[in-house]
């Protein structure tokens, strides 16, 4: 009998391509759509009749707003900066697979992001980067390990252009979609716009620098974040970012590039994805934003169970609210939400 799988198909080029891989490594798929409480299954639909495979609707729009949606518009109403979808993955997504899998019979789920998962000696699930030059692993870093353990990566150590061209080459129509690069639920990327349309939006106030002095008028704290330079609409000799959003005082700190540079970045609500939780300091390779790039630093464990992380070389200060990943090699250690100094 051929083991089952459950994989989540948005209709996207990844998605379908990890369809199709999945079921030439002799697993039974099903194809699941999640009804998130807006878009359209159609294209996932389409790749499911192409490859032959049956195609569910999982209804999870309730839980998306309740646990990434309504969160994400009241942090950024705190003056955070969250990711959403590095909450929906382990808080929805992977819980409604491992819904549709129970319902299906079906031991494992599998996803179309670029990452691998291997066993460890003492038999905890390890999380790693794809061994490509795309990897998704920053994205996944607060999944437990029972989710770890059911999950498989059909595009781990892929290439972006090698999917696209399997894609292509097996016929798939969604190796010639356009890929769209926002959240899900602000398909325009105007977060701004997306929060006031909730009614969920702050009051204007003033831009000022370093000493005090006002450059200007701001929007609202909920359409600026940390190290935005554009939209600003302030006249300067020379570039100025957002440094810092002053809830209590409706202000926004404005300085110049140089004044972003940081050594030191506090990170909480540490997720141990790999490894038993550390209580020495231990050195990592850390990502701070979702890209590819990772610095050196210096893990400090703190009594809270936080950790300090001390930077060999400045960084850009991220924007509180978002995730701090780290690495050991290709292993992925710990993710943390990066909080204010």
């Amino acid at each position: 009998m051929m083991e089952k799988a459950v994989l989540g198909l948005s209709g996207g080029v990844d998605s379908s391509e990890a369809a199709r891989r999945l079921r030439e490594a002799g697993y039974e798929v099903l194809g699941v759509w999640l009804d998130l409480g807006f878009g359209s299954p159609a294209a996932a639909e389409r790749t499911a009749r192409e490859l032959g495979i049956p195609f569910r609707v999982f209804p999870a729009a309730e839980a998306h707003e309740a646990l990434v949606r309504r969160p994400f518009g009241e942090a950024y109403l705190s003056g955070l900066t969250p990711n959403p979808c590095v909450v929906c993955n382990p808080r929805v997504k992977i819980p409604s697979l491992l819904k549709a899998a129970e319902e299906w019979g079906a031991e494992k789920i599998a996803t179309g992001h670029y990452a691998r998962t291997e066993t460890g000696p003492d038999g905890r699930a390890l999380l790693l980067a794809s061994g490509g030059r795309k990897d998704q692993s920053y994205m996944l870093a607060r999944l437990s390990q029972d989710q770890l353990r059911r999950i498989l990566f059909p595009l781990a150590g892929l290439e972006k252009g090698e999917v696209k061209v399997s894609a292509a080459s097996a016929g798939l129509g969604a190796a010639g979609e356009k890929e769209s690069q926002d959240i899900c639920f602000i398909p325009d990327g105007d977060y701004g716009a997306w929060l006031e349309s909730r009614g969920l939006s702050l009051p204007e106030g003033n831009f000022v620098d370093a000493d005090g002095r006002v450059l200007g008028r701001h929007r609202g704290l909920h359409r600026y974040t940390i190290g935005q330079r554009r939209g600003l609409g302030v006249p300067a000799e020379s570039r100025l970012y957002v440094a810092e959003l002053r809830r209590e005082t409706n202000e926004i700190l404005l300085t110049p590039r140089e004044d972003l540079d940081t050594r030191e970045v506090p990170v909480r609500n540490l997720n141990w994805v790999s490894v038993p939780e550390r209580r020495e300091p231990f050195r990592a390779e850390v990502k701070l934003r979702s890209g590819p790039r990772r610095t050196s630093a210096l893990a400090e464990p703190r009594e809270d169970g936080s950790l300090l992380l001390r930077f060999e070389e400045p960084v850009r200060r991220p924007a509180p609210g978002q995730l701090a990943v780290g690495y050991e090699g290709d292993l992925l250690l710990f993710g943390g939400t990066i909080c204010r100094e």
